[in-house]
């Protein structure tokens, strides 16, 4: 579904990029200088807290950046920059443990992407319409591009995570070559087909409600190119420092005999 729509004050909307956030400059640095301190070493106590610390800031940093330049190019594209830029961090996230080859490694990326499927579907979009039902009474959004979402999400997620239970080609939830390949190449002909709706014949319906858009004048340019450079600093320190915890992480999730799949969900993703 289309990003939220940060709030806005009289004066112009995304009030809070104009005012600029400190922070959100400092954390990508601060954050690559940790992983140039921690990168392949065994972290300590102290090292762990610190290295978590920046790996929680760069996740913040990377979202914030990302809305910035999803201002400057306006909706839908922007919801398509947030919707990379957290994938890029899921995604990083759960081939770096897999790298680790820890235990149920080869079913991580199965288990991690089910889990979001259940928590969006589910917490996400619950919460958020009980907060906005408590702020404003009756929540309005475009049911056109929400149901469009949830039948590609639906789809997506049938299609890859619940038919391999029910074919016979190999023994197990597992495709074959042959029906890995037919998952892989509809799976991706259907995002292209969505993207494309989203982005052209039908982009009206991912717009928010009353037509409102913003028209990529949110934010300027020089700001939008300063925030994808950060973003990028932030995405690779993400990745990086996730590799580092990823040791401490899984000992703390064996200790607690948790489901491996928290291991991505607690880095946090």
């Amino acid at each position: 579904m289309p990003a939220a729509r940060p709030c806005s004050k009289p004066g112009g909307s995304h009030w809070y990029m104009r005012r600029g956030l400190a922070w959100t400059t400092v954390a990508p640095l601060v954050g690559a200088g940790v992983l140039a301190v921690t990168w392949g070493r065994s972290l300590g106590a102290v090292f762990i807290v610190v290295a978590a610390t920046a790996l929680v800031s760069g996740v913040l940093a990377s979202v914030h950046h990302a809305e910035v330049i999803a201002a400057r190019v306006g909706e839908p594209f922007g919801s398509l920059v947030l919707a990379v830029a957290v994938t890029t961090i899921e995604v990083g996230l759960i081939l770096t443990l897999m790298a680790g080859k820890g235990r149920g490694a080869e079913t991580l990326a199965r288990d991690t992407v089910f889990a979001a499927v259940m928590i969006t579907a589910t917490g996400v979009i619950g919460v958020s319409i009980l907060v906005g039902a408590r702020a404003h009474g009756t929540v309005s959004f475009n049911s056109e591009g929400a149901g469009g979402a949830l039948a590609a999400m639906l789809t997506l997620a049938a299609t890859c995570l619940v038919l391999p239970n029910f074919t016979k080609a190999n023994r197990g939830p597992e495709f074959s070559d042959g029906q890995l390949a037919f998952a892989a190449v509809a799976s991706f002909t259907l995002y292209v087909v969505f993207v494309l709706t989203q982005t052209r014949r039908h982009r009206e319906f991912f717009l928010p409600p009353g037509g409102e858009s913003d028209d990529g004048h949110s934010s300027s340019t020089s700001e939008a190119v300063r925030s994808a450079g950060l973003l990028l600093v932030a995405l690779v320190v993400v990745v990086g420092l996730a590799k580092g915890l990823s040791k401490p992480v899984e000992t703390a999730v064996d200790r607690l005999e948790l489901p491996h799949a928290v291991s991505v969900w607690s880095l946090p993703s």
